[in-house]
Formats: structure tokens, C-alpha cells, sequence
């Protein structure tokens, strides 16, 4: 089983902007009034205990589900101060996925349950190749709206702002979908690694509800919370 490593230099933000060199999938919902949440010893070694647990599960769940796919997860901890929470799956230059985590996320998660449900979550991503469904839907409306815009004439600066466009119309299409398929499965990780789902959910009242915005990235809280207490009772 694999430890997390302490990183100093770590990009992480929302869904566009990832570490150099690597591709990021949907980052988890940003709780906006904690950034400055400081984990302490106890939270730090329950996130140790966490990645002890879940990992090992979310690599097994990865080998039954795929072929052909890393299932090397590394989990490491962005030790920098002053983030909003957040935590992320992506990829290194060599394809090995990468589970991210910052001290802010750490500090405002209120059990294990709620740490480890993360964790299952953004494993999930990396289970189901959304980074790669994304990648393949942006490229698909960049295409699309750049051809269109090259078809009526317009300046090449013009076309680059409807390709541009188009990428993350397209990168968004199925966002809502993907967070739902990671929830789902990142019940069935939570549960397997022995905690409670339902309760790890509750992450989500934390966080600000999106409801059902246009071209948003997150469903709303009540559709998640619904897929996981179904996911959970079937169990």
C-alpha cells in the first residue's frame, strides 16, 4: 500500500487548472467560508488512518472494474496555507492517478467518514476514465465551434475564441453525470473501507447548493445525497 507524500508545489484549483504536465478531473465542491481551516495532529493522523483504509480498497475496486488501467493510487497533501478546501484526482506524467488533498479540506472535513468519502469519491473519477471522457468532449465542442466559426469567415482570432468556447462547453457537458457516477461508486469504496457513506455525504451540506444551474459542474446536493443512500441500501 502506498503513502501519501507531503508537497510543497501543488496547482490546484477548480476543473480547468491542474498541475503542469498532468490532466485534473472535476475537483471536489469548495466549502467558500473555511480557507483559512488549519488541520491539527488528530485531524492529520485521521487522514493518515483514512488513506491507510480506503486506498488499498479503491485500488481493488480499480482492478476488478478496468483492465488495462493504473491503479497505483497516490495520494498526496498540498501543505500550502491559505486554500479554500479542495481536493482532486489527476494524472503524472507517466499516467499514475494522483488523489490531492489540501490542509484546508483536511481541517474542514467533521469525521472520517466525511474524509474518507472524498477520497472514495475522487477515486471514483479515476475508476469510471472521466478525465478522459472530459478531454474527449472538450476537444469534440472545440471542433465543433471552431469549425463553425472558420466556416462563416471568420478572423483566425475569432476562431480561436469559438474553439476555446466549445472546449469548455464541451468539458462541462456530461460534468453533473460524472459527479454522480463518482458518487455512486464512491459509496461503494466508502462502505467497503469501512465507513458510513450516508453520514460521509453529509460533506455536501457544507458546501453552497448549485442547484440545477446551466453548464454548472455539480448536481444538486439533494440528487447526490438521493445516490448515495440508494447506492448504500443496496449494499
Amino acid at each position: 500500500m502506498r503513502w501519501f507524500a507531503i508537497i510543497g508545489v501543488l496547482a490546484i484549483s477548480a476543473c480547468t487548472a491542474v498541475p503542469q504536465g498532468e490532466t485534473g478531473a472535476p475537483a471536489a465542491p469548495q466549502p467558500p467560508s473555511k480557507a483559512e481551516v488549519t488541520p491539527g495532529k488528530a485531524d492529520l493522523q485521521t487522514f493518515a488512518q483514512v488513506v491507510r483504509t480506503v486506498e488499498p480498497v479503491a485500488e481493488r475496486e480499480c482492478k476488478a472494474r478496468t483492465t488495462g488501467l493504473n491503479c497505483d493510487f497516490n495520494i498526496v497533501l498540498d501543505d500550502r496555507p491559505g486554500q479554500v478546501p479542495n481536493a482532486f484526482q489527476t494524472l503524472d506524467k507517466d499516467g499514475r492517478p494522483i488523489l490531492a488533498f489540501n490542509l484546508a479540506l483536511i481541517g474542514s472535513v467533521r469525521n472520517a467518514d466525511e474524509l474518507a468519502f472524498v477520497m472514495g469519491h475522487e477515486a471514483a473519477h479515476h475508476i469510471a476514465g472521466h478525465l478522459a471522457r472530459q478531454q474527449q468532449n472538450a476537444t469534440a465542442g472545440a471542433v465543433l465551434l471552431g469549425g463553425l466559426a472558420a466556416l462563416t469567415g471568420a478572423s483566425s482570432k475569432a476562431v480561436d475564441t469559438a474553439s476555446n468556447l466549445g472546449a469548455a462547453v464541451g468539458a462541462r457537458t456530461y460534468s453533473k453525470d460524472f459527479e454522480l457516477e463518482a458518487d455512486a461508486l464512491g459509496t461503494v469504496i466508502t462502505k467497503r473501507a469501512g465507513y458510513n457513506p450516508v453520514l460521509g455525504a453529509e460533506f455536501f451540506t457544507q458546501i453552497a447548493d448549485p442547484g440545477d444551474q446551466f453548464l454548472g459542474t455539480h448536481p444538486p446536493n439533494a440528487q447526490r445525497m438521493e445516490t448515495v443512500k440508494r447506492v448504500n441500501a443496496s449494499l
